[in-house]
């Protein structure tokens, strides 16, 4: 008998290990398992699974509670994707860079071709398994060095919030899971879809990857001035060119004092934040309108076609045309 139940839907399996970090596990099934189409289908079908056999049964949280897991690592077998979570009572993954038996037999089960994320230290289970052997990935930025020292083999980029490698996506510590399950349902569906569910969780419907994990004002002491107001006022004038200088007037802030502030909030540079601000604006009229490109690219602040596509190919290896078939809304 299948694990799931909705051949339809994209089938998620979410793989926990003993003292597995509760909210961990329920992002992928808030995020993806909230997920419909405009008409509200559910788009995924989200089930938690152990490497556990025969039957998987109670698993250690971190909290103070268990979690009743109904699937084994059947599950892994059917799924399209699935999503390795940290846990706090680290495994040979962590401490060796093997995987002990159970965990190399459930993985052994994925189909070929299945995507594979984790969060925050579950990357350890994937470069254990060789699935990041070559390639970029990321982790907790305070377990950075132990990991690099365990996966020399792995590129490892610990400032970030995640990494894309295609089938495989590695997020860092934590919340960066929120952000790489709303990345992965954008990929999957679309922004209005990943623009919905960001909604109704309320959270921000996009950080990009290339974000940095630390943001050293995360929360602005009550006396200090951020650049909030500014930013507000950028998102809605995107169509126009936006100085620096303009910027900063807009706070009372000298470019220099408003540069750094900016740096401290979003973890970014002004310009890179306005890039990325315009090349999501892009997206999302590439997705739900019939807009000419050239029109886009002046709605968006880039100015002309050829600004729009070279910001657009460097974020996301796609021409806009190009993406615009992929993911255009069909009605």
């Amino acid at each position: 008998m299948s694990v799931f139940q909705h051949p339809e839907r994209h089938r998620v399996a979410v793989l926990v290990r003993p003292g597995l970090l509760p909210i961990e596990l329920g992002i992928p099934h808030r995020l993806m398992g909230r997920s419909k189409t405009a008409d509200g289908k559910p788009l995924y079908e989200v089930v938690t699974c152990t490497a556990s056999v025969p039957t998987p049964g109670p698993v250690r949280t971190d909290a103070d509670f268990t979690v009743n897991v109904g699937h084994g690592p059947e599950a892994l077998a059917e799924a399209d994707t699935v999503i390795v979570p940290a846990a706090h009572e680290t495994d040979a993954s962590y401490h060796l860079g093997t995987l002990e038996p159970p965990l190399a037999d459930a993985l052994a089960r994925i189909r070929p071709g299945t995507r594979i994320a984790s969060i925050c230290t579950g990357a350890f289970v994937l470069a254990a398994a060789g699935l990041l052997d070559g390639r970029r990935a990321t982790t907790h930025w305070a377990s950075a060095d132990h990991f690099r020292s365990l996966y020399p083999r792995v590129r490892l980029e610990p400032d970030v919030l995640y990494v894309d490698e295609g089938d495989v996506l590695t997020s860092a510590g934590v919340a960066s899971g929120i952000d790489l399950c709303l990345h992965m349902v954008r990929s999957d569906f679309g922004s209005e879809v990943a623009n919905s569910v960001a909604r109704r969780t309320v959270v921000p419907p996009q950080r990009s990857g290339g974000q940095a994990q630390f943001v050293v004002r995360p929360v602005p002491q009550s006396d200090i001035r951020t650049t909030g107001t500014a930013r507000a006022w950028a998102l809605d004038h995107l169509d126009r060119p936006l100085t620096l200088r303009e910027l900063a007037a807009r706070e009372s802030m000298s470019v220099r004092t408003f540069t750094r502030r900016f740096r401290e909030e979003t973890g970014l540079s002004p310009q890179r934040w306005l890039i990325e601000q315009r090349v999501e604006r892009a997206r999302h009229l590439l997705e739900s309108s019939d807009m000419a490109i050239d029109r886009i690219a002046e709605t968006a602040g880039f100015g002309s076609p050829s600004s729009l596509r070279s910001h657009f190919q460097s974020a996301l290896g796609v021409s806009p045309a190009a993406y615009r078939r992929t993911f255009a809304v069909k009605t």
